[in-house]
């Protein structure tokens, strides 16, 4: 992994030395855009509106326009400049349980390394913090811009996490959570059941990408010349009854899924014994 930014933490007197890196990373089928007569790369040039020429990454910057009409323009050396104490430190502001924290709040994560200097100080802090129960609230400047943090531990690792800014985030005011809806007590107490029933604990490994997995087949049935299969349209269900009809039939799959493995599992149990016993068998003959 290559650091994506290196700073300090602070903590009371202690200046924790650490190196970020992202935690995530998309993987998947590298798509280009192509002209479908010949399969040739489209390019996209930087082209200034004013004169038409074309200009050399070296020679853009950015800018914003002012409501006259006037551009201010900005370099690389005006936001070096910019005086932010965050662009070099991690900068604790208070710790708070972290079920305060509505998730839509966070943006991306990073994995905090300590240099070798700062080892002590790293674990003792994280050991402190996941002792506490809670997540340290954070300043920091990533690729020029301020934005607000937490730091939380996830396998003895110290986790860096990004967050929106309060006026960042949207209000969601839609016409139904004005209206009065009438629920029946039976309805609801059979959505439930149902949920119930699919009740489980979060393994993410049994989840796969759909998606990739159409893309490859149909890339693959590309190269090969071969027709794609196309999959059913999922019928669009509408009104209570509907879902209701969904909930159950989304219990039935993995009911039905979760009997299918036990039925394998207990036929590997049954072909092993049996394995066992016939070999048990051969050395009494011997």
């Amino acid at each position: 992994m290559r650091a994506v930014w290196k700073g300090t933490i602070g903590f009371g007197t202690y200046a924790i030395p650490v190196r970020a890196y992202a935690a995530t990373e998309e993987h998947g089928t590298g798509l280009h855009q192509l002209h479908l007569a010949d399969g040739g790369r489209i390019r996209n040039k930087r082209v200034c509106e004013l004169d038409g020429a074309e200009v050399e990454a070296a020679e853009v910057g950015k800018g914003t326009t002012l409501p006259g009409g006037s551009v201010v323009r900005l370099t690389d050396e005006d936001f070096a400049r910019l005086p932010l104490p965050t662009a070099q430190s991690i900068d604790v502001c208070a710790f708070v349980p972290v079920e305060q924290i509505d998730p839509v709040y966070y943006a991306r994560s990073y994995f905090l390394e300590p240099e070798v200097t700062g080892t002590k100080p790293y674990v003792l802090f994280s050991e402190a913090l996941q002792q506490s129960g809670k997540v340290a609230v954070v300043k920091v400047a990533l690729r020029q811009r301020e934005t607000l943090a937490t730091l939380r531990v996830r396998d003895q690792v110290l986790i860096l996490e990004t967050m929106y800014w309060p006026d960042e985030v949207r209000t969601a005011d839609f016409p139904f959570l004005h209206e009065d809806v009438d629920l029946r007590l039976p309805e609801l107490r059979e959505a439930v059941e149902l949920i119930d029933g699919l009740a489980g604990d979060f393994e993410p490994g049994q989840y796969t990408d759909s998606y990739q997995e159409a893309l490859d087949a149909l890339i693959q049935a590309k190269v090969e010349g071969s027709e794609l299969v196309q999959p059913t349209e999922p019928v669009q269900d509408e009104g209570v009854t509907e879902l209701l009809a969904a909930l159950q039939r989304s219990h039935e799959a993995v009911a039905n899924a979760k009997a299918a493995a036990e039925k394998a599992a207990r036929a590997r149990s049954s072909s092993k014994r049996a394995a066992k016993k016939s070999r048990t068998v051969a050395d009494s003959t011997r």
